[in-house]
């Protein structure tokens, strides 16, 4: 099972969760979209493909892009497709570990 907290405030909650390059990707089903917002980044990455971000609002406080979705990922990162990864970086923890993993192609 893992969890990825904010601002006291459970975001996600899963024993599905994907771990690429160290991040664990939540599936869509277990993340509480009520706190989370499309933001207008987009990001393309090489092997995973077309990203897009969100900022996260809880108990007034926003931490903008603060996780990530791959709407278009490639083929080998298909697995993740709608999956919510967050930017354990600018203080969103998260606990647990992935049920399975998916590693760069190269």
């Amino acid at each position: 099972m893992s969890r990825a907290i904010w601002n006291g405030e459970v975001l996600a909650e899963s024993d599905q969760g994907i771990l690429v390059e160290g991040g664990i990707y939540f599936p869509p089903d277990s993340v509480k979209t009520k706190y989370l917002k499309r933001s207008q980044t987009e990001y393309t990455c090489p092997w995973k493909g077309q990203a897009g971000y969100y900022d996260i609002s809880v108990g007034g406080k926003t931490l903008p892009d603060g996780a990530w979705f791959y709407y278009q990922p490639t083929d080998v990162a298909k697995v993740i497709k709608d999956y919510v990864a967050f930017d354990t970086w600018s203080g969103v923890r998260v606990e647990g570990k992935a049920a399975s993993r998916l590693d760069r192609p190269y």
